[in-house]
């Protein structure tokens, strides 16, 4: 995979996200994201898990716009691309909970399976601040 074409699909999949955090619908998930992603949060928090699936991904999604209050932004920085179909991202994150506003940095371990988005595992800076950030409350 090219770092253009890792771009454009992790664009395609942060747009997504971004206006679905905001209270939109999730159409547009469907078309970036393979039937059978994985999804891999770490932690203790509210969040954390492993979601396999569309519908448990959607559903972790869900409750990460609701504990933030349709407040969550990402904010991608660098991409790492080698060979293969799978990539790196940068990403920080801010969200405003509890009347609060934090902030966290991870790095998503992507795999691409064409044009979609196949796998995810965050792997966050500050595991214990992104457990506190998303302590559920």
């Amino acid at each position: 995979m090219t770092r253009d074409e890792a771009q454009r699909v992790l664009a395609r999949l942060h747009e997504a996200q971004a206006a679905f955090y905001a209270g939109g619908p999730p159409g547009p998930l469907y078309e970036v994201l393979t039937e059978d992603i994985v999804w891999v949060v770490p932690g203790r928090n509210a969040i954390a898990g492993e979601y396999r699936g569309l519908d448990a991904v959607l559903d972790y999604f869900t409750r990460r716009r609701d504990l933030a209050d349709r407040s969550f932004r990402m904010h991608p920085g660098d991409l790492l691309v080698g060979e293969g179909d799978h990539v790196a991202v940068l990403t920080d994150g801010t969200a405003t909970i509890d009347g609060v506003e934090r902030r966290w940095s991870t790095v998503g371990l992507y795999r691409l399976r064409g044009e979609r988005v196949a796998a995810c595992r965050l792997l966050p800076l500050d595991a214990a601040a992104f457990d506190a950030i998303w302590s559920g409350g």
